[in-house]
């Protein structure tokens, strides 16, 4: 007897208690449900929850998988220097002492997200009898590749408690949180432990334990050092490609691409608001560099290494790029409207640049654009409903005059 029958037999016995939820959690997470609906209208098509989040899931597995590999590769690279200018097929980077050092610290991460997430899905399926739904399928793989490589896995477990329960579970589960889980938990950890989200120990692995040690390493990223007016040795290569220090799947530009690219075709993120996103930050990275280039911001400003940034290059460092492509898209806490989606991403985009400028101790914005923007979308969503039924009423009484 095969698990799904065990598991269908279990929901048939434990059928009116408690723990029936329990089962048909399960049973719904694991496999597709053996009843079928009667009565009503219903509408037939391939697509679901399960398989939008698997999807989704599988324009992530790239990103961790580079992760895992650009993890192991920063780490000897501090140890044994860089190599600028590398190539995205590189022997140097492709090779198995940089995974097995990227997979000992990123696997605990994502096994901790997955474990704490759905023990607590399971926990709220029983208090409120309700099914267990896939939503958090793609919560628990994103927030591992949002961090920092050095995060402590406890941390890991508290925010993530956190983000279930308060990002989520209050507002009634899946599909009715106001704000992105997983910036929801990234947030948490942001204003509760800020030295594990900052500063030049936590993107490379070992820096934390070798500090104040004779083989010390640091590892500053791009904006960091940008955000000190520090030059950095990165190339533009380095950059798209992703082999520079950051959060564990947030550096690849190249693979964030195709799989923005993969959701479009797949018809699972608005295209909408990936480029509206995008020109949002390109309109605000020019007008930082047209302050500079009329000298209203000297060198000696604090402001200056990220402002004299040229405004395309905005776009490859910082997880602008995995926010826009993964986060802002997420459909539950996005603007819905078709015009409100251009308006909701394009400020996204723009306030992005704007707190990543201004902001020197934390210098990545898209966090907190896009969480600022989840709290406004149903606001721009309701003014363009609102805007577009002024017109209808207006277009209805000139022809009835």
């Amino acid at each position: 007897m095969g698990l799904k029958q065990n598991l269908h037999n279990l929901k048939e016995k434990y059928k009116g208690t408690k723990m029936a939820p329990l089962f048909n959690g399960f049973h719904t997470f694991l496999y597709l449900p053996n009843e079928t609906t009667h009565g009503g209208t219903h509408i037939k098509a391939a697509d679901d929850l399960k398989r939008t989040m698997n999807i989704v899931i599988m324009a992530l597995v790239p990103c961790l998988l580079f992760g895992m590999f650009n993890a192991g590769y920063q780490h000897h690279a501090a140890i044994n220097g860089f190599t600028e200018g590398m190539s995205f097929f590189s022997g140097e980077f492709w090779n198995l002492d940089n995974l097995l050092v990227g997979a000992a610290k990123i696997l605990p991460l994502v096994i901790v997200s997955y474990v704490v997430g759905l023990a607590i899905e399971f926990v709220f399926c029983i208090i409120k009898g309700h099914e267990i739904e896939e939503g958090y399928l793609v919560t628990g793989m994103l927030v591992p590749l949002i961090v920092p490589i050095d995060l402590p896995l406890w941390m890991l477990a508290v925010a993530v408690a956190f983000g279930v329960v308060i990002g989520k579970e209050v507002f009634g589960g899946t599909g009715m949180n106001i704000l992105n889980p997983a910036l929801t938990i990234r947030a948490f950890l942001f204003f509760a432990y800020p030295t594990w989200m900052s500063g030049d120990k936590v993107w490379v692995a070992g820096a934390r334990e070798l500090a104040g040690t004779a083989d010390a390493i640091s590892g500053e990223t791009m904006l960091g050092s940008l955000a000190q007016n520090a030059t950095t040795n990165f190339s533009v290569s380095d950059m798209f490609f992703g082999f520079i220090p950051g959060s564990v799947g947030e550096t690849s530009t190249f693979l964030i691409l195709l799989g923005g690219l993969f959701l479009i075709f797949t018809k699972i993120g608005s295209w909408r608001i990936m480029l509206s996103s995008v020109i949002g930050a390109l309109v605000m990275g020019f007008i930082f560099n047209q302050v500079v280039e009329m000298g209203w911001i000297g060198e000696t400003s604090k402001f200056y290494g990220l402002m004299s940034l040229d405004f395309w290059k905005h776009l490859l460092i910082g997880g602008f790029a995995f926010g826009a492509v993964y986060m802002a898209t997420d459909p539950v806490s996005a603007a819905q409207t078709n015009k409100g989606k251009w308006i909701y991403g394009f400020f996204i985009g723009f306030i992005s640049i704007m707190i990543r400028v201004f902001n020197p101790a934390y210098p990545e914005g898209v966090m907190l654009a896009i969480l600022l923007m989840n709290v406004f979308a149903p606001t721009i969503d309701h003014y363009v409903v609102q805007g577009n039924v002024k017109r209808r009423l207006k277009r209805a009484k000139v022809k009835t005059a």
